[in-house]
């Protein structure tokens, strides 16, 4: 009984969009929120890419086995090869800087580790397991113009 009488004090009050309603205050539209800048992909210059490579792939703990960066033309396809990784497991970190993906693939002499079209401005780090002493083959990919950067570390 107590908790009827003290909700029958409470009032709810809304308006219903009706002209009558309306108390005086306007309706405020919000500006557009622009998230995401499409030429913040464009590929940088030479005299730029260091600076693009340190903030895409931040330092690591382990020592780095491989690292490598460049600019890619439209159509180009480009193969890096790694000195012979011991058995064991590795940190692949790749990042690229395009209008388009990039694709990344990453073989041993024998297999295929990744296979991955990048969309670029989303860095990604994998965990990959050699297990006969290798040499890895980077192949990069891209239809547009396009930075790349990858770095191997042993985990």
């Amino acid at each position: 009984m107590l908790a009827a009488g003290a909700l029958a004090g409470c009032e709810y009050t809304y308006d219903d969009g009706r002209a009558g309603s309306a108390q005086g205050t306007a309706t405020v539209v919000p500006a557009p929120a622009f998230t995401h800048d499409p030429l913040q992909q464009d590929p940088v210059s030479d005299a730029e890419l260091g600076d693009w490579v340190s903030r895409a792939l931040p330092g690591t703990t382990g020592p780095v086995i491989q690292a490598d960066a460049g600019l890619l033309a439209a159509g180009e396809v480009r193969i890096v090869p790694s000195p012979v990784l011991e058995t064991g497991t590795y940190i692949l970190a790749i990042a690229c800087r395009s209008q388009r993906r990039v694709t990344f693939t990453v073989r041993t002499e024998t297999l295929t580790l990744v296979d991955l079209g990048l969309r670029c401005g989303i860095n990604r780090e994998m965990v990959i397991y050699v297990s006969t002493d290798s040499v890895l083959t980077v192949r990069l990919e891209a239809r547009t113009a396009a930075n790349y950067a990858f770095r191997v570390h042993r985990l």
